[in-house]
């Protein structure tokens, strides 16, 4: 396959790159507008008994959730809440929220009387209704009335909240944080690579490969969201792994081109030479990801499967760019691929120092010996044990706050204190009794005696926790009917005869997200109905939710860590090194989930970064943080086993192999690290909080794997492994000899000549005892020679020295 790709790449660069340049118009002009036809929700089950108990009541009881809500309060001049003349301009405003199309249920303090449809402080009353249609059609009909009823309103002061507001400003805020964050990330991401490349020209390679994911993934979006629902949070994603991604990719493909000229290649041979080692990784890393990706398809929650929908696009292209576009563009750039080297006026003024006599893409494996990296493998492998129990300790006392974690949902709080719609829903927390928004809503679709829907409705209110309930008998309250059934009650029974529907509201005397409430939910269903019912509201919804995921994590985590498994083994072909590298992994992520706790949910650094702690986290992030992280942490765990094993297979010296390995790496992951750690920090930017743990999270977690799993703790666990990191068992070794992946070239039955004397010891990566005594002799030469020299075109085709 590669070498097809190599044969296109280098006869038809022009055609590929033209290409290229017409998709990535192309994409440019379907995915316009992509963040106008994504969703701002997508955290509910949509099989759940709070779905099916959302859908009885839009179809029985219309209007019965509200998601708009009215902020009313009187002007200055006026007669005050309850006066007559704030009463008529109430009601005129009512009767025209009414007749807007798409909009039922209005009702306000000033037509029903009831004191939880005012603040405490007797200055605001709430005017609640609900907009039809799932969220694209309530956000449209907001779009439409919202500049009607926003502001001064007739001698009110009007201001709009509920849930549709909340997620509409989330929404907007998400697009308007995504523009800034690509102005931060790029110009920082460009003077990174210029510094790492030392040629304007190198630099700006990994980039358009990135513009080319990017754009690529939005047109994907907007083409998913015509048939199914997308999360608008999916986009974040979109900027965070395009971009990336493709300087990962770039700087390794690009790195091993310069690298092969340097060994004295011809533009044709180098790019060659460089899809067969190089772009083998490459492929490797992005079928791992995008496997991390992808087992978000389990979960039913469109807010997590909408990671997947953009995850996998973004992925693929990224690779396609670096293993199709970048070497077009290679081999029409030759040579002058180190053209533009900016570095040198500030040498001249003594900002960089003097140039290094030989870069490390001309080294020998000899010649890596006095680079940094070689020196700080070999140094860790000397005290591996040290450094291993330091560095795993350090990571696990990192991750124990994440032993406390409390899993809710996000609300109108992780807005920006600016935010309008924020601002309502904080006066009705803070001084509306009941949260009339935050009801439990129960709903029987059998007919039941009105005697026992009371005694029903009487046990509710006892519950602890339960300020009252309403239903068609009236209001109760500690297990007393307190109000007998008004006009109002009895609007809560629909149909007649066995498809008659009911449906009771339990009102909470207690934070209705917070864990005490989402027991409450509990609670309820666990209270003996005289009928079948559906239980749901906002609270409900969570509890489904964190009950879908949990059911559907293992299910996941399988598919991950197996997938993980499968492919490092072929690239590998040891067992040890598949589930060394899925612990590496997992330490990784122990600093991210750590901080995450102590800082979002417990609310440390709050005041510096500037958003409101709720005492939990949203549930659906951590699943998408391990996914999105782990596979990227698996990505830089790639790139070094790959470069180890490729100098094991020439060698059969493991120690040296690592210490090879890392140095040959170790520049690309830190840079890579450091790049990606700049675009996810600036999406951590972001003014929504999701958003920000999202990308600060993830920004840690690169940083601690490249800086210290991959620089610390993977030589000295290697070290402590020995030539044991390469076994398999005998019938997978053979496996691995039939349908395994080699960087280096072809030897007997597909592995360098040089392996055999360690396969045949049982710990080859992939060469079996057959390659026998003249593989063994061979092995001396050509790790002289590979200490000596680069390999050249010619090595990598003949697969000798």
């Amino acid at each position: 396959m590669f070498a097809a790709l190599a044969r296109l790449t280098t006869s038809r660069p022009r055609l590929l790159l033209i290409s290229a340049f017409v998709l990535l118009a192309l994409a440019a002009v379907v995915g316009r507008g992509a963040a106008d036809e994504l969703l701002g929700g997508g955290n509910e089950d949509p099989g759940s008994s709070s779905a099916r108990a959302a859908a009885a009541l839009d179809r029985d009881f219309p209007g019965s959730r509200p998601n708009f809500v009215l902020l009313v309060t009187p002007s200055g001049g006026s007669a005050g809440l309850d006066g007559p003349g704030t009463a008529a301009d109430v009601k005129a405003l009512t009767d025209r929220l009414a007749a807007e199309p798409g909009v039922t249920g209005v009702r306000s303090y000033w037509t029903t009387g009831s004191p939880t449809l005012r603040t405490d402080d007797g200055r605001s009353g709430l005017v609640l209704a609900h907009l039809e249609g799932r969220e694209t059609a309530a956000a449209d009909t907001l779009e439409r009335i919202a500049p009607h009823y926003r502001g001064a309103q007739d001698g009110l002061d009007v201001r709009i909240g509920g849930m549709v507001a909340v997620q509409h400003d989330i929404q907007s805020t998400i697009s308007e944080d995504l523009v800034r964050a690509e102005l931060i990330a790029l110009p920082i991401t460009l003077l990174i690579l210029v510094l790492v490349f030392g040629s304007a020209v190198a630099a700006l390679l990994p980039l358009a490969v990135g513009l080319f994911a990017m754009f690529g993934t939005s047109a994907v979006l907007r083409a998913v969201a015509s048939f199914t629902d997308v999360s608008v949070f999916a986009l974040n994603l979109t900027t965070v792994l395009g971009l990336g991604l493709a300087v990962d990719y770039g700087l390794f493909v690009v790195r091993r081109y310069r690298e092969e000229l340097a060994g004295g290649a011809d533009v044709p041979g180098a790019v060659a030479a460089t899809l067969r080692t190089a772009g083998r990784t490459v492929l490797f890393s992005a079928l791992t990801l995008a496997v991390s990706l992808a087992a978000m398809l389990v979960f039913p929650q469109y807010f997590l499967r909408s990671f997947a929908y953009a995850g996998i696009p973004v992925v693929l292209l990224a690779a396609v760019g670096a293993l199709v576009v970048l070497p077009a563009a290679l081999v029409l750039l030759g040579r002058r691929v180190d053209a533009g080297d900016i570095r040198k006026p500030l040498r001249r003024i003594g900002f960089l120092g003097r140039r290094r006599r030989a870069s490390v893409e001309a080294d020998g494996a000899e010649n890596l010996a006095g680079t940094g990296w070689f020196r700080l493998s070999q140094a860790v492998m000397r005290r591996a044990p040290v450094v291993t129990v330091a560095t795993v300790g350090g990571l696990l006392l990192l991750g124990l706050p994440f032993l406390g974690v409390q899993f809710g949902t996000a609300d109108d709080r992780q807005l920006p204190t600016s935010a309008e719609s924020r601002q309502v829903q904080q006066v009705i927390r803070d001084h509306v009794e009941g949260r009339p928004a935050g009801t439990i809503e129960i709903v029987a679709r059998e007919s039941t005696d009105s005697a026992a829907r009371a005694d029903y409705a009487a046990r509710l209110s006892a519950l602890p926790g339960v300020a009252r309930v309403v239903g068609p008998e009236g209001v109760f309250r500690a297990g007393q009917l307190e109000t007998a059934p008004g006009p109002a009650e009895a609007g809560r029974i629909a149909g007649a005869g066995a498809a008659t529907s009911a449906y009771l509201s339990v009102v909470p005397a207690i934070e209705d997200l917070s864990p005490a409430g989402q027991e409450l939910v509990r609670d309820v269903r666990a209270t003996q109905a005289p009928s079948p019912v559906l239980v749901g509201g906002l609270t409900a919804t969570i509890v489904d939710s964190k009950d879908a995921i949990a059911d559907r994590l293992w299910i996941a985590g399988a598919i991950v860590l197996l997938a993980t498994f499968v492919l490092v083994f072929l690239l590998s072909g040891s067992v040890v090194l598949p589930l060394l590298a899925i612990v590496f992994a997992a330490l990784s992520l122990t600093a991210m989930f750590g901080a995450v706790v102590w800082v979002v949910q417990d609310g440390n650094l709050s005041d510096v970064l500037g958003f409101t702690p709720t005492g939990s986290i949203e549930t659906a992030l951590p699943v998408l943080m391990f996914c999105i992280a782990f596979g990227l942490s698996m990505d830089y765990g790639v790139f070094l086993l790959s470069r180890v094993r490729e100098e094991y297979e020439l060698t059969g010296d493991h120690r040296r192999s690592v210490a090879v390995g890392l140095a040959r790496t170790g520049s690309i992951v830190t840079a890579a690290a450091a790049v990606m750690a700049v675009v996810m920090g600036a999406i951590g930017t972001s003014r929504v909080t999701n958003t920000m743990m999202l990308g600060g999270g993830l920004a840690l977690a690169v940083l601690v794997d490249a800086f210290i799993v991959r620089s610390l703790l993977v030589p000295a666990v290697l070290g402590l492994f020995g030539e044991r990191s390469w076994w398999a068992p005998r019938p997978l070794r053979r496996l691995h000899d039939r349908f395994g992946i080699s960087e280096s070239g072809p030897g007997p039955r597909g592995v360098p000549a040089a392996a055999g004397a360690v396969a045949g010891a049982g710990f080859g990566a992939g060469a079996g005892a057959e390659v026998g005594a003249e593989a063994e002799a061979a092995a001396g030469s050509a790790a002289g020679a590979r200490h000596s020299v680069a390999v050249s075109t010619s090595s990598h085709e003949s697969g000798a020295l």
